[in-house]
């Protein structure tokens, strides 16, 4: 694989890009998009205000969730400088949309998706691989050793669409928790400030309007649809691609985004719900570029990939879940069979 993708010119296909147009600002694509969608979320809070004590809340959780992984989605492209190239212009709409109106710390998720970039499906680099409960490869088996964690081991094929759920609540902490480990190196206090601010009026919203039961019952509705959200948005764009592990990156830079990465197919589907991740071959490979571009740049970077040796997954969005669900059975299968192994190692030691 190393050998064929050596053909591959990464300044050679830039200049392919670049000439094309495709890293050409698109400010009034962007105007538009945080336009409608700070219209979206705030007519869904107005629905929620007028609603009042009702259990039709639980369908304005549903389209909060909604709202809520559109918001992110926009500071998901603020902080790749899609929008604006300078890094306080961006700062300010990544904060705004991530720790303002969604709760989920600006600060922290530019470095996590940073090192995800440099090291995309490396075992211990890559802290979309890392901080899952699920492993993606059986040697890992060591770092689940409490009996929920070889039980999800075990059901991760299934266990990790569960797990997702979680995502939401995980988001919303990870801020809290970069900032004690000394993660949140820029603007702290106002990342820290404007998190908190989200989640005391978003608390102080929901038990003003809604009764505790009600209230309890639209924090878990929301907050789950939110995670499982987020969690396929970002589930096929990796999983269940080759990974790799070691202190030495072995992949030059275009091998290794485009081996480990998977695209969707095309379809109004995965237009409207999943902003340019769908195109994940072409966002690893040029982040910066507007997510607008990306499906212009599609072809010319599958031609030109295909071309010099490389190869270029590409699935039906329904496919893609079902090769992750696979890959993780696969990886419980080998995990049962060690333990297996082990289990008579020990009976022989004896």
């Amino acid at each position: 694989m190393t050998h064929l993708a050596a053909r591959a010119d990464y300044e050679e296909v830039t200049r392919l890009v670049k000439d094309a147009g495709l890293m050409d600002r698109q400010l009034a694509y962007y105007v538009y998009k945080i336009t409608f969608n700070l219209l979206l979320l705030g007519a869904a809070w107005t629905l929620f205000a007028w609603l009042g004590d009702s259990w039709w809340q639980l369908a304005t959780a549903v389209l909060l969730a909604f709202c809520f992984a559109q918001t992110d989605l926009l500071g998901h492209d603020a902080g790749h400088r899609q929008i604006f190239r300078t890094r306080k212009a961006s700062d300010v709409i990544g904060y705004v949309h991530g720790n303002l109106l969604t709760g989920v710390s600006f600060g922290w998720w530019v470095g996590h998706h940073t090192r995800h970039h440099n090291y995309p499906n490396h075992l211990s680099l890559d802290p979309d691989i890392t901080r899952r409960q699920v492993i993606f490869a059986s040697k890992d088996r060591a770092k689940r050793t409490s009996r929920a964690g070889r039980f999800v081991v075990r059901h991760q094929a299934w266990m990790f669409y569960v797990l997702i759920m979680m995502e939401g609540l995980r988001l919303h902490l990870s801020g809290y928790v970069a900032a004690r480990k000394g993660a949140l190196r820029r603007y702290k206090a106002a990342d820290l400030t404007l998190l908190s601010l989200h989640l005391v009026a978003y608390f102080a919203a929901v038990f003003w309007v809604l009764p505790p039961g009600k209230a309890v019952a639209f924090l878990v509705i929301h907050q789950a649809l939110f995670g499982f959200y987020m969690g396929l948005l970002f589930a096929p764009n990796h999983k269940g691609l080759p990974v790799r592990d070691g202190a030495k990156e072995e992949l030059d830079w275009i091998t290794r985004q485009v081996v480990t990465s998977r695209n969707l197919l095309p379809s109004r589907v995965t237009h409207f719900f999943y902003g340019g991740l769908n195109y994940q071959i072409e966002h690893h490979l040029f982040p910066s570029m507007p997510r607008r571009n990306l499906h212009r740049a599609q072809p010319l970077i599958k031609d030109y990939c295909l071309s010099h040796g490389l190869p270029y997954a590409e699935v039906r969005l329904l496919r893609s879940y079902v090769d992750v669900a696979g890959y993780l059975g696969e990886v419980s299968a080998e995990v049962r069979d060690l333990e297996g192994r082990d289990a008579v190692a020990a009976q022989v030691a004896r």
